[in-house]
């Protein structure tokens, strides 16, 4: 009886291993396994088992490495029906990071319509990293999307070149363009095809970003353009295509270089042309001056104007409102109003305007004493405001190049700070006038950061190849800032720095020594070398006028802003996030300005 047991177990042994070991002689080992796991998977009680099952086989057939093996990085996709079997496919999902695969189910439904021959072809199994985290498998829900994300690459190489096929096919699309632009014409064959297929390719890329986003048509599309790119580029003279785009380039530069100088000639047009505005604002003024009898028209303490001892600030402008703001600004930071006098130099045309503004618009306890250049009777012996050769007025005015007479035009004053009208005072400057000058003449903010490299070095604004030049200055000094300037004036006249302006001036008039686009600040760099002593940057910030990323901190912080450029906080082109720190300073229920309609142009 054991013996009739003993062969049965043996025959039962016999079979199950026939079992197991036939179909992987006949069909092999990776085709065993697909069916092996499609069948178990329509349980998913059973899909642990078999998964430990083939780990476990695994070490039998090593000699039968699959291609599949050396497979990295690539992710299949793992669908559920429900959301009841999310625990289900979760747990699954570890299972197969344990054990090294991913299976693929994505065409179950399509693989179920076809025979056994096709199920192999749909129904991959991959090894995946041991160390793969969840976060590269993606589980889809709708069945609809299975066919669309068949050809995708879930898990790409590198994120640096994720996007790098849609990149190389915009540049294909270029590369037909300029051959169908510039090609003969004629009825070539290859021609007609490249143009169907960049067509096909600029439908098939349109709205697309990433490379996961291509679809396959679109990749084989790719393939046949760069084989039409290449019989065409056999077919045309490389020679003929370079000559046609280097036409096309110059073409193409002009036109640039054409509307650069129209944009730069309407916007400097802006600058220099009255706004209806203004113009409304300053005939009202004059017309008021005017109907003043002459001794009615002095300003108020009109005796402090020569006292040294007092503070004395200048502006050389002949523009209404921004005098105003000056004023009004450096009066409201003040501790000590009634020591402070404002020199206002205007032209004759605007001095009615500007003085009939503060009759009606007194700063309180400071002094302002407004004067034209016509009074100054010494400056047209001088006569060196008509050798720059500039056509901009605003680089030809007077007004801008009286800084270099201020010892003239204050002969009893020993000090003297200097604004540019598009300024902002936002501190008390009284500890301008306690400044340590060290024997210099001007005091100034450099344009050079501490630690960084100079983005203002002399040399990029004045010609070094002139010996005279190239001797007696380095090129490497670093400049400073025109807009807020302290001046010691008794220095100045010691240095006869008046002389020394004269002979440069008289020398850029000669040879081109500096852009003349640059007005005043090459001369003035020139005039004033050696002799500058650097403020602290919080005494002058600059900026508001051209850029848009002037730190917000610095500009809270600073003694004084500076609108330099040609965004005025009074244009309309002005940079609408500096605009209030210049229009809280002036007072729009004034009736001259409600009638000239100022308060809707300052408060959009």
């Amino acid at each position: 009886m054991k013996q009739i047991r003993q062969r049965q177990r043996i025959i039962i042994l016999s079979l199950l291993s026939l079992s197991v070991v036939a179909p992987l002689i006949f069909l092999g080992r990776r085709e065993f396994l697909q069916d092996l796991y499609r069948v178990t998977s329509r349980t998913d009680s059973s899909k642990l088992n078999v998964v430990e099952q083939i780990q476990g086989g695994a070490e039998e057939f090593k000699e039968q490495n699959l291609v599949g093996y050396k497979e990295k990085n690539v992710v299949s996709t793992i669908s559920y029906d429900s959301e009841k079997n999310n625990d289900a496919e979760e747990s699954r999902i570890a299972a197969l990071e344990r054990n090294g695969f991913s299976h693929d189910e994505r065409q179950d439904g399509d693989a179920r319509k076809k025979d056994s021959s096709s199920a192999d072809e749909n129904i991959n199994v991959h090894a995946v990293p041991y160390r793969m985290s969840k976060e590269n498998i993606t589980l889809t829900n709708r069945p609809s999307r299975r066919q669309e994300d068949r050809h995708h690459i879930l898990n790409p190489p590198s994120r640096e070149v994720k996007n790098q096929k849609v990149q190389e096919i915009k540049d294909q699309i270029l590369m037909a363009k300029v051959y169908l632009k510039f090609a003969p014409p004629s009825s070539n064959s290859h021609l007609k095809e490249l143009e169907l297929r960049m067509k096909e390719m600029e439908r098939g890329v349109e709205g697309v970003t990433r490379d996961l986003d291509l679809s396959r048509s679109v990749l084989q599309a790719m393939r046949h353009m760069e084989a039409s790119l290449s019989i065409v580029s056999r077919a045309f003279s490389d020679c003929s295509m370079v000559s046609k785009l280097q036409a096309v380039k110059r073409k193409t530069e002009e036109q640039v270089r054409f509307q650069r100088s129209q944009a730069t000639y309407l916007v400097h047009l802006a600058v220099r042309t009255a706004q209806k505005n203004f113009h409304c604002l300053s005939m009202r003024l004059t017309a008021e001056y005017f109907s003043l009898r002459p001794e009615e028209r002095q300003l108020p303490n009109e005796n402090k104007i020569h006292l040294p001892d007092l503070y004395h600030y200048a502006v050389f402008s002949d523009n209404v409102l921004a005098c105003a703001v000056v004023v009004n600004s450096t009066v409201s930071t003040t501790r000590e109003p009634d020591k402070l006098v404002f020199h206002i130099v205007t032209d004759s045309l605007n001095l009615p305007a500007i003085s009939m503004w503060f009759f009606l618009n007194p700063p309180g306890k400071a002094t302002v004493h407004v004067q034209s250049t016509e009074n100054f009777e010494w400056l047209s012996k001088y006569n060196t405001f008509g050798k720059n050769n500039n056509s901009d007025p605003r680089y030809t005015s007077e007004l801008i190049y009286l800084l270099f007479y201020l010892p003239d035009i204050f002969p009893t004053l020993n000090n003297i700070v200097i604004f540019d009208h598009d300024v902002v005072v936002q501190q008390d400057l009284s500890g301008l006038w306690n400044a340590n000058m060290k024997g210099n003449v001007i005091g100034a903010v450099g344009t050079c950061q501490e630690g960084k490299t100079p983005f203002h070095r002399i040399d990029a604004f004045v010609n070094f190849s002139d010996p005279l030049i190239r001797e007696s200055f380095d090129d490497n000094s670093c400049t400073w800032a025109f807009g807020m300037n302290f001046f010691d004036l008794q220095q100045w006249r010691r240095h006869n720095l008046t002389a020394v302006y004269h002979k440069y001036s008289q020398m850029g008039s000669e040879k081109p020594l500096w852009n003349r686009n640059n007005g005043r600040l090459p001369l003035g760099w020139l005039t004033f070398y050696n002799k500058t002593e650097m403020l602290d940057r919080q005494w002058h910030v600059l900026g508001l006028g051209h850029n848009s990323g002037v730190d917000r901190n610095e500009i809270e912080q600073a003694a004084v802003i500076h609108y330099d450029g040609i965004r005025k906080p009074w244009l309309d082109i002005a940079m609408g996030r500096y605009k209030s720190y210049w229009t809280k300073f002036l007072n729009f229920d004034h009736p001259f300005l409600q009638q000239c309609n100022l308060q809707a142009l300052y408060s959009t």
